[in-house]
């Protein structure tokens, strides 16, 4: 016969599992709305902000209720805080996204500055990183989560180059000041992500060894 809370914790996994894909599709659509210079398609994003604010309202009432009627143990409690942890990462995902959004429609009312190669590659790897973050927690898989963790480098290395290009492009052409500076907001609205992402996945580590692998390295070396 099922539990009571294990029917209570499906739930609580289902509506985390909504607001990852409501919020993986903002990032998808912020980046579209840039580089196919789509204001209505920004505006959407920034508007749609508000279904990620109310789904992670739900997710905590969801997850207080389990904790003060349930009283979950052991394994349930720890579904429970990394749920109640990763939800508030997922909706600043979603702010960076709505954040993108509103540089791009600043940028798109400004002279193209170039292609943006680089901008796509970050996305695509950051959408990749989410959706497999989001698969293992359903799968509980923490060797995928270590994976993700370690992408994390690409976005960075990504982000300096763009940095750096940026950089000698408003030294050498001032009139795509403007442009360059917002499109440094969006590079670094897509390295935010990368991080959040992985913090992601250090909870899922946590959910499914009982181990914090957050900040380890520096503790071993101090």
């Amino acid at each position: 016969m099922e539990r009571i809370i294990d029917q209570k914790l499906d739930a609580l996994r289902d509506k985390l599992l909504l607001l990852g894909g409501t919020t993986e599709k903002a990032v998808h659509r912020a980046m579209r709305s840039l580089t196919e210079r789509d204001s209505d398609l920004a505006r959407q994003v920034i508007e749609d902000d508000k279904i990620v604010n109310r789904m992670e309202l739900e997710i905590d009432q969801m997850s207080i209720g389990i904790l003060a009627l349930q009283q979950p143990a052991a394994y349930d409690l720890r579904f429970v805080i990394s749920v109640a942890k990763i939800t508030p990462v997922l909706e600043r995902i979603a702010d960076h996204a709505a954040n993108i959004a509103e540089a791009a429609i600043v940028l798109n009312n400004e002279p193209e500055v170039r292609n943006y190669v680089d901008f796509p590659k970050m996305a695509e790897i950051a959408g990749e990183m989410l959706q497999a973050a989001l698969d293992a927690f359903t799968a509980e898989d923490a060797d995928l989560s270590r994976q993700v963790i370690k992408r994390d480098k690409e976005i960075d290395r990504i982000y300096d180059k763009v940095f750096a290009e940026l950089i000698e492009m408003m030294i050498e052409n001032p009139e795509v000041t403007t442009g360059a500076a917002h499109l440094l907001f969006v590079a670094k609205h897509l390295e935010r992500i990368g991080d959040y992402i992985k913090d992601i996945c250090e909870l899922n580590v946590y959910l499914t060894e009982a181990v914090f692998i957050k900040h380890r390295k520096s503790l071993r070396n101090s």
